[in-house]
């Protein structure tokens, strides 16, 4: 049997190459847009491809299964109920797909999306009956599917609860779990960065899975779930239309244009010492670096790329590619920005110190904050750029904090898009760390 997991661990998804090594045939399961490390898989198995297979229509990322099917010929299976609108083959519950002692079995999974499929894998020299089910968005490792991108979350999760119950859990305890997705995923809010598990661990541990009625259930699902992000409409129609070719990678611009929004994805300890004047900023090497520009840029509006280097702006590239933002118009060295503006940074320890001088904007959200900080104005990250900003004065100097750090950075870039004259974000520490919270 040829089983090869590939982490994209910016999404926080995950793609499955299954095959025979008996026929040196191989099918993938969700694959990403970025496909080089499918072809890496393939050529280290010998395998051809035969399929690719999609559990769902995904609102997160876009699939690569256009790249394959245009460049290698290969077939797309899909659920008839997705409304795709580009050549595939249907595939219901109870069909397979075989290949040598292979064999992949569609169970049809509601709730995450109407359409969603998991994939009982069985190999036949083994046993007939599942030795892994590909659980796609429906079961994770320690949390389930998110309800509400696609249909009412009340409606979702209902759904997902009969799945769950119905279905998945009527599998043995020793069939091995492998989800379409690990932490840093938007579709969940609970899982584990553990990349697979059994049914019968989780129906012991995973709190979702514990004894409760369908209501508690649906309560349970629709609590705390992140925002969504504004372009997943756009991500759900790229995915059933037409096929999607490889896209191509921003070339070096000989200069930096005045009419386009800069995007500075350097590390944030490089970027607060010399941000390009007006850009956003979002450090590539974050994971969640998809996520959190997708919330700032209008992708049809073609982003010049602040880096380092050619292969920090291709990462990036890739990235912004694989959330729909197919075109840059091109990457910058930083090296080379002359208009700069500075975002000093203030250590957790000089924060503390400082801070009853201070203008104060927490980008934490509300599940982040059992004890608001005293004085400061909380005003979650993925609504800073649109946020009213009234009792706040952009002369004076302002701090800006979250839990980790991660975020504050991306915070004062976007307050000095906003004309804040002195921001100064707190890194090498959050408030998570912070001996006082309050007072």
């Amino acid at each position: 049997m040829i089983f090869e997991q590939l982490i994209y661990s910016d999404l926080g998804c995950a793609a499955y190459v299954i095959g025979c090594q008996g026929t040196g045939e191989a099918v993938v399961v969700d694959p990403a847009l970025d496909t080089r490390p499918l072809e890496r898989a393939l050529e280290h198995h010998r395998a051809r491809l035969v399929g690719v297979i999609e559990t769902h229509t995904h609102a997160d990322h876009i699939s690569g299964h256009g790249i394959l099917a245009l460049e290698l010929g290969v077939p797309v299976y899909v659920s008839a109920l997705a409304g795709a609108d580009h050549p595939h083959t249907p595939l219901a519950d109870g069909d397979s797909i075989r290949t040598g002692n292979i064999e992949i079995v569609a169970m049809h999974t509601p709730g995450h999306r109407p359409e969603h499929l998991a994939l009982q894998v069985i190999d036949h020299t083994r046993a007939d009956e599942p030795w892994l089910l590909l659980t796609g968005d429906s079961l994770f490792v320690g949390d389930v599917a998110r309800p509400d991108l696609a249909v009412a979350g009340e409606e979702g999760a209902a759904g997902l609860y009969r799945t769950l119950h119905e279905r998945i859990l009527q599998l043995p305890d020793g069939v091995e779990v492998f989800p379409g997705h690990v932490a840093g995923s938007l579709c969940g809010k609970g899982m584990s960065a553990k990349p697979s598990t059994t049914l019968g661990f989780e129906r012991r541990f995973n709190d979702m899975l514990q004894p409760m009625g369908e209501e508690a259930f649906v309560a349970a699902a629709n609590a705390g779930l992140a925002p969504k992000p504004p372009n997943l409409a756009r991500i759900v129609d790229t995915n059933r239309g037409p096929f999607v070719a490889r896209p191509r990678p921003p070339e070096r611009l000989a200069g930096l244009p005045d009419d386009a929004p800069l995007l500075d994805v350097r590390s944030t300890a490089d970027a607060v010492h010399g941000l390009a004047r007006g850009a956003w900023h979002v450090p590539v090497a974050q994971t969640g670096f998809g996520t959190r520009a997708g919330f700032l840029l209008d992708p049809d509006d073609p982003v010049v790329l602040i880096a380092d280097d050619e292969a920090q702006a291709l990462q990036a590239a890739r990235q912004l590619q694989a959330i729909g933002h197919f075109t840059q118009r091109g990457w910058f060295p930083a090296a080379e920005v002359r208009d700069l503006v500075q975002l000093p940074p203030l250590t957790l320890d000089e924060f503390l110190a400082e801070r009853g001088d201070l203008q104060i904007v927490d980008v934490r959200t509300e599940d982040e904050l059992p004890l608001p900080l005293d004085g400061a104005r909380q005003i979650p990250l993925h609504d800073l750029h649109l946020a009213g900003l009234e009792g706040l004065d952009p002369a004076h100097p302002t701090a800006v904090i979250c839990q980790s750090s991660q975020r504050a950075g991306i915070g004062a870039a976007i307050l000095a898009r906003r004309g804040f004259a002195d921001v100064r974000p707190v890194l090498g520490g959050g408030m998570g760390s912070a001996p006082l919270q309050t007072g």
